[in-house]
This record gives C-alpha cells, structure tokens and sequence, in this order.
C-alpha cells in the first residue's frame, strides 16, 4: 500500500509564500515523476510543476519565476515553494506520482489535496 500525503496549504496573502510538501509512504521500491496539479473552483485540474528523479523539472507558464518544485528521493518527499502569490493562485494543489512497489509494475497514485487560498 502506498500513499501520497500532501502539508503545507493554507490562508497567505498577495504576494506572500508558501511551501507545500508531499510525503510518498509505504511499499516503495522506486518514484519516477512527482507533480503537483491544482484545481480551483469550476476550473479543470492543471499541471503545476513536475520534477523527474534525476532533479529535471518544468513548469507551467503561469507559476514560471515564482514557483520552485525540488525533491528528496531519500525521504521520498516533494516540495512546491511558492512565493509572490496571486489571487488566481487559489485552489486545491494535488501531489501525484508514479511509484513501483515491491513486485508490482508502476503506479499513479493522488495525494489528497492541500486548500491554497491567497487573499487580494
């Protein structure tokens, strides 16, 4: 059994930062990707930033120059520092991966969601 759990949201206002983390636990034998998405209200879920094990990331345009995403394979953990934060930044961030455990193939698993709320 494995599970993504996602800390770090919060209520921050404009212009203010954030990190947000992804703990990855359980049968873990190897992570490849780790990403986070958001979803605001009435909006599908949107790619944020995606960080390979080797250290490679991309992002999208939107958060470019303000969002940083950084791994620690030894903990198995992600993180998204976000800093000058906007109003539109508001929504619910996702931490996704895909993880092989012991005697399976690869996985996709969602962590549950972190409320990333940015007052005007």
């Amino acid at each position: 059994q494995v599970q993504l759990v996602e800390s770090g949201g919060g209520l921050v206002q404009f212009g203010g930062s954030l990190r947000l983390s992804c703990v990855a636990s359980g049968n873990i034998v190897a992570i490849n990707d780790m990403t986070w998405y958001r979803q605001a209200p009435g909006k599908p879920r949107e790619l944020v930033a995606r960080i390979m094990h080797d250290g490679s990331a991309n992002y999208a345009d939107s958060v470019k120059g303000r969002f940083t995403i950084s791994r620690d394979n030894p903990k198995n953990t992600a993180y998204l520092q976000m800093n000058s934060l906007k109003p539109q930044d508001t929504a619910v961030y996702y931490c996704n991966a895909n993880i092989r455990s012991q005697g399976s193939l690869w996985v996709n698993y969602w962590g549950q969601g972190a409320q990333v709320t940015v007052s005007s």
